[in-house]
């Protein structure tokens, strides 16, 4: 019997990032904790919603420059709630817990390039990237299914 994980914190708008997270970020620090994300949610964990800091926000979080608690990133993250709520089927509000996000993937990267998940991307200094990302078809993206063993 597999062990049970615990849930992975996340804010909202940390959901869309995942979504074309490649490993660039803005130190050798957040990437690596935001490796260790990815590696989680790729497995399976579960999500539980928080505002404010979460799992990603981390290495950044003693650093002059952060912005985790500034309140554009509250907005970004109530929209980008307001946008995953359909996608998901249900709301995100803090401590709401998500089984996983694997198996929303290929819907979630499909509204991500149409735009309709973009709302909480305005103003985002890596909105380019992100299109660039979505218009490649999400090649090279971190965040993939586990590969099933073969027994």
């Amino acid at each position: 019997m597999a062990a049970v994980q615990p849930p992975v914190p996340l804010r909202p708008h940390h959901l869309l990032c995942s979504l074309t997270y490649r490993g660039e970020g803005y130190s050798a620090a957040f990437v690596a904790g935001y490796d260790r994300v990815i590696e989680r949610l790729a497995a399976g964990a579960p999500i539980c919603i928080v505002e404010g800091p979460d799992a990603i926000c981390g290495p950044r979080l003693g650093e002059p420059d952060c912005h985790c608690q500034e309140p554009r990133i509250a907005w970004r993250d109530r929209q980008a709630a307001a946008d995953l709520a359909p996608c998901l089927g249900q709301a995100l509000l803090p401590g709401t817990e998500l089984p996983g996000l694997v198996d929303h993937l290929p819907a979630l990267r499909a509204a991500f390039a149409e735009g309709t998940l973009r709302t909480a991307c305005s103003g985002c200094a890596w909105h380019d990237l992100c299109d660039q990302v979505a218009l490649a078809g999400f090649a090279g993206t971190r965040l993939l299914p586990p590969v099933p063993s073969i027994s």
